[in-house]
């Protein structure tokens, strides 16, 4: 039988986080305390992310999920983006060259089939029904990133298991299935939508760093919490020195298309500041374009030229290692459970 939530020992998913912060430790760590740990396919090769894979699995024997990338929309104005890279080349001296990929959406579907991973989750769009299909065919859970109810109808079309309910205030990626219009719901009206027109299970999403608001998530209907900043700070996780510096301070968020075309949310720095205005719509054709500035800026320890993804809560986020974070939110969430009902 496919993974299903009721089989947690506590109610917590770790986020996967692409781009470095999510590590095999990280999801092996927080499985093995009992939450759902999770990979980030994104942005990897394919020998990666099996490589990740057979980690996790040597770390572990209890269950994890991987995601997957959905391929992208069609780039409504590659002129504009071809602008914005000349731009940035003449400001920095170097830019990367836009291009339109699908980050090898075949090539990972066939692995996580083959691997029988027990949980793979879509971002960025709503896999078909032949693809949740094969997925259920190797025994797998599948799970739909949604951030309105209109997308949870089309994932619940689809047949997938699980909803992973995203609310504004999340670190990163919007999942909104059309960026021509991202979907500014938080996420508790986000949840009580999305329950209105479905009985899947939900795992919300979104601002999440303490007990308390995990317990508030379940009582408004979640059957789990997930949470990505969180995690950040942990001694597991692949976040660089320069991002961990930046999520301990209490620095405001913003919502930006600057870093990769698409929007996504950040702690606010130089490079968000200087080009946000001027950023196409264009995904993954600016990631491309301003991948080797980010990874120069990475490099160096500059912390205002690349992205700092991070949710509205960051500030919050403490360097706990992953299984003693994972416990301190399940008892404070029970323990604020309790006290609600009192």
């Amino acid at each position: 039988m496919p993974f299903a939530l009721s089989e947690l020992e506590h109610p917590i998913v770790q986020a996967p986080m692409a781009g470095g912060p999510s590590t095999p430790a990280l999801a092996a760590a927080v499985s093995e305390a009992g939450g759902l740990g999770f990979l980030a396919a994104g942005y990897k090769a394919g020998d990666a992310v099996r490589a990740d894979v057979e980690a996790v699995r040597a770390a572990t024997g209890k269950s994890f999920g991987i995601n997957l990338f959905a391929p992208p929309q069609p780039v409504p104005d590659a002129l504009a983006v071809g602008r914005y890279a000349r731009a940035l080349a003449k400001h920095y001296g170097q830019s990367g060259t836009p291009r339109h990929d699908d980050d090898g959406w075949e090539e990972k579907l066939a692995l996580v089939a083959e691997l029988r991973v027990p949980v793979v989750s879509v971002t960025f769009g709503c896999p078909d029904g032949s693809v949740v299909e094969r997925l259920h065919a190797a025994g797998i859970a599948v799970w739909a990133t949604v951030t309105a109810p209109g997308e949870a109808r089309t994932a619940e079309a689809a047949g997938v298991d699980a909803l992973v309910v995203q609310g504004v205030e999340a670190g990163g990626h919007r999942a909104t299935f059309d960026d021509t219009a991202p979907v500014d719901l938080g996420l508790l009206a986000a949840l009580q939508l999305v329950r209105a027109v479905t009985a899947l299970p939900l795992v919300a999403t979104g601002g999440l760093a303490t007990g308390s608001s995990v317990a508030a998530v379940l009582a408004a209907g979640a059957a789990a919490a997930q949470l990505g900043t969180a995690f950040m700070l942990a001694p597991e996780s692949g976040t660089t020195p320069a991002h961990r510096e930046a999520i301990a301070v209490d620095d405001e968020t913003g919502l930006t298309r600057a870093f990769t075309g698409r929007t996504a949310r950040g702690i606010v720095n130089r490079f968000q500041r200087e080009h946000t205005d001027g950023a196409p719509l264009g995904y993954p054709d600016v990631h491309h374009v301003t991948a080797p500035l980010r990874a120069a800026a990475r490099e160096r320890g500059d912390a205002g030229g690349f992205h700092l993804w991070a949710g509205q809560a960051h500030a919050l986020a403490e360097p706990l290692p992953a299984a003693e974070l994972v416990r301190r939110l399940a008892a404070e969430a029970r323990a604020a459970l309790r006290d609600a009902g009192g």
